[in-house]
C-alpha cells in the first residue's frame, strides 16, 4: 500500500493541540488594517479552534498528524 501524502497548505494553515483540537489563525491581520475596527483587529489576534463539523476535513488532509505537533 502506498504511503498517504500529506497536504502542505494544511499542515502550514492548521496545528493540532495536545488535546487533538484543530487550532488556526484568524484571517485580515496582514495589511489594510485601518480599513478594519479596533474591534476587528483585536479578535483576530487570538488563535482559534476549529468547529467538530470542520474537523473531519483537516484530520483527512493530515493523516500523520501527532497531538501537540506544530508541523
Amino acid at each position: 500500500m502506498p504511503k498517504q501524502k500529506t497536504k502542505k497548505a494544511v499542515s502550514k494553515r492548521f496545528i493540532v493541540s495536545a488535546s487533538g483540537k484543530i487550532k488556526f489563525k484568524h484571517t485580515n491581520r496582514s495589511h489594510r488594517a485601518f480599513g478594519k475596527t479596533t474591534k476587528q483587529k483585536r479578535h483576530a489576534r487570538k488563535d482559534a479552534m476549529l468547529n467538530h463539523a470542520s474537523n473531519h476535513l483537516i484530520t483527512r488532509c493530515l493523516p500523520y498528524r501527532n497531538k501537540g505537533d506544530k508541523k
